[in-house]
């Protein structure tokens, strides 16, 4: 085996997916068994439903594992969404290679030797792809043209509020399963904890790449029309902000700010959107401090109440100092310490701004 054997199959593969040529692409998985070659014929015709920008299939790992003749390599596909992506997200499969009729073929993946594929959209059934005004919904789901409808109508609404300075459009993964949700939002998401989240899709080398918004089926479905309307707009609002790739602003300023924007215009009362959070501090449970980021994990125990929280922090400083304001601090904190964006921002330290959310919450709770 050389890793020129593997490379100029992988290069036939991905000029037929280039090329719509499904018999040039199934002549490469020939010598795979019955299951694995159904597997790649249904995985080509989702990717001939999708809108590509560019495919192509790399080698990365030339060895990852031998067994006699067959040889487990790691392969990189690049590719990008046409005119909604302005860099390549990549995936990472391991597919073995045994020599058949003088050549070397795909013959399956690494399963059998304990390697997994990252998810992908493709893996799932027959793929609908819905393309509206700003937004791009793949899934092999129910519902697509309204989620569509739905991020259509969240950009403007994102827009609003933080301004013109990012893409304006939207990627939303659908998929029917929830395990393949669960992979494409990212390693051990708890699928059942959300409805749609805003993730990164990986990129080449393992950086970050595209972002997506990811729908969970069962929760989302869930939902009435005005939930899916603030959901979706405060995943968007990640997607604007960066939210997703953030690991500097605080996590109770990320979740407040998106919520803050979600139920911006809505009409939802703030007994209502904070049930939870309102009977605590109506039975004297008033937090102590804001939401750490262990509480805003899936199954925590208050994870209502964290959100409603932060949400309830960010509304307080849009209403007493503006909503300029309240994105001029988020936008500080993703530079600067929280403190520093507070003292700077809005004139208070850290604990003079919980001593203020505190009676934020007793105001408007009780």
């Amino acid at each position: 085996f050389e890793p020129a054997h593997a490379a100029a199959a992988l290069d036939r593969r991905a000029a037929a997916v280039r090329s719509g040529d499904r018999a040039a692409f199934l002549a490469t998985v020939a010598a795979a068994p019955p299951r694995f070659r159904a597997a790649e014929a249904r995985r080509f015709d989702n990717l001939r439903r999708l809108p590509l920008g560019g495919w192509r299939e790399e080698l990365v790992d030339p060895r990852l594992d031998e067994d006699g003749d067959a040889v487990v390599v790691r392969v990189e596909t690049r590719y990008r969404f046409r005119g909604f992506d302005d860099g390549d997200a990549a995936r990472v499969r391991q597919l073995t290679f045994a020599p058949r009729s003088g050549a070397w073929a795909v013959t399956g993946d690494g399963s059998a030797r304990g390697f997994a594929d990252d998810a992908a959209v493709w893996d799932a059934g027959p793929l609908t792809v819905v393309e509206g005004a700003a937004s791009l919904v793949i899934g092999d789901t129910a519902g697509l043209d309204d989620l569509a409808a739905l991020l259509d109508a969240a950009v403007p609404a994102v827009t609003g509020v933080v301004g013109t300075g990012w893409a304006r459009r939207a990627v939303a993964l659908a998929p029917a399963d929830p395990g393949l949700a669960g992979g494409l939002a990212g390693p051990g998401t708890d699928v059942a904890s959300f409805a749609a989240l805003a993730a990164v899709a990986p990129g080449p080398g393992g950086k970050g790449g595209a972002d997506r918004v990811v729908v969970s089926p069962a929760t989302f479905g869930r939902l009435n029309g005005l939930g899916r309307r603030v959901v979706l707009t405060h995943e968007l609002t990640h997607v604007a902000t960066g939210g997703a790739r953030d690991d500097t602003t605080p996590l109770w300023l990320i979740e407040g700010f998106a919520d803050y924007v979600g139920y911006r215009g809505t009409g939802i009362g703030v007994r209502d959107a904070a049930a939870e959070l309102r009977r605590e501090v109506a039975a004297g449970r008033t937090p102590a401090r804001l939401p750490a980021p262990d509480d805003f994990v899936g199954g925590a125990r208050r994870l209502s109440q964290a959100y409603q929280e932060a949400w309830l922090a960010c509304r307080m400083i849009a209403e007493r100092y503006g909503e300029a304001a309240l994105v001029r601090l988020y936008r500080a904190a993703g530079r600067t310490p929280v403190e520093t964006a507070l003292r700077e921002e809005l004139g208070l330290t850290p604990d003079g701004f919980t001593e203020r959310w505190r009676a934020y919450l007793t105001k408007e709770l009780t």
